[in-house]
């Protein structure tokens, strides 16, 4: 093992984009687990919209991260040095451990994990945060019937897949929309969606309603922008919109609007169509975790959910891959392989 640990730190703020140097690489040393902690060797580390957020000092529902601290994030890590009754050298486990190569937990967060049960970095995706915010919202906001219509956005990536298959085990047709032919064809091939819409096509509105000739019934916002203006003529009656994200909107300036303002439409057809949006952060959903585990175990198992990793290797790729992210470069989960398993 080596001695030193190095991190990634939030050098300064970004004005819109983020860019190389709003990130710093920093090293320190190593630290050591006090009695009742352990120390973590981190092998994967989530990289997620969100956390354009949390580079931002605006209020939020959760703390900014601060200039100079470690870049915030959930992870895969081993133990390797334990002095915590309950966690052995060896043993893997869930954290959030941020953008570094190790950290010391107390173990009060951590989930330990099965390296057997399913490959380990399908904890930061499908089997973690993004496949139960898709769980959650699409079931307990969404509430898809058996022959209504499910459109999501981003569908190739970690939450929109999850969403799009989920709808269909339930019922469902599920219509997705995606970034290019490569996405597209994973989306309707591997995934097994009943249609999908490439959102850089010129005519890309009309298509859209072609491919929902009855309207839409339960959108999964996770993008907002053109994409959100494409489906909200075609929303129907009672119509459900579970939000999770606006990643189109993410590094957008305070106060930034493009397109006039949408709020007195919105409004309007909240009113008169009877519509349901609602916003959501899946920790409000806790205590649906254990069928979660459940059910998306069994629906991976079973070959009814199919899921697609984008895995890059070295924390120092970290900055590039995320900047990446935000323009929807990766396809499928993002992922940095810290380290080896082994």
């Amino acid at each position: 093992m080596t001695s030193e640990n190095t991190q990634i730190l939030l050098a300064s703020r970004p004005d819109g984009k983020p860019r190389q140097d709003n990130f710093r690489i920093g090293h320190s040393a190593i630290p050591e687990p006090a009695d009742g902690q352990v120390l973590l060797k981190i092998v994967y580390l989530s990289l997620d919209p969100y956390m354009r957020g949390r580079m931002n000092a605006g209020k939020s529902y959760a703390r900014p991260v601060e200039i100079g601290d470690v870049m915030e994030g959930g992870t895969v890590a081993r133990v390797v040095r334990s002095r915590h009754p309950d966690f052995a050298e060896g043993d893997f486990v869930l954290s959030h451990s941020g953008w570094q190569a190790y950290a010391v937990s107390d173990g009060a967060a951590l989930r330990r994990l099965d390296p057997s049960a399913a490959p380990l970095s399908t904890a930061l995706g499908v089997l973690g945060m993004p496949g139960f915010t898709a769980y959650s919202g699409l079931l307990t906001i969404g509430k898809p019937k058996a022959g209504e219509t499910v459109v999501v956005a981003a569908a190739s990536g970690a939450v929109g897949s999850a969403v799009g298959q989920i709808a269909r085990i339930k019922g469902a047709r599920a219509v997705g929309i995606a970034g290019g032919a490569a996405k597209c064809a994973f989306v309707r091939d591997e995934l097994g969606f009943d249609a999908v819409i490439d959102h850089h096509a010129a005519d890309f509105p009309e298509q859209l309603a072609a491919a929902c000739p009855g309207g839409i019934d339960v959108y999964f916002e996770n993008v907002g922008g053109h994409v959100w203006d494409a489906v909200f003529p075609l929303l129907n009656d009672f119509a459900r919109i579970p939000v999770c994200g606006l990643i189109a909107q993410y590094n957008s300036r305070p106060g930034e609007q493009t397109g006039g303002d949408r709020l007195p439409l919105v409004m309007r057809d909240v009113l008169s169509k009877s519509l349901q949006i609602r916003g959501f952060i899946q920790r409000e959903f806790v205590d649906q975790r254990p069928d979660f585990y459940r059910e998306m175990a069994g629906w991976i198992t079973s070959g009814q959910i199919r899921y697609r990793e984008d895995i890059v290797d070295g924390l120092d790729n970290a900055p590039t891959a995320f900047i990446g992210l935000l323009e929807g470069h990766n396809f499928g989960k993002l992922v940095i392989r810290v380290a080896d398993e082994n």
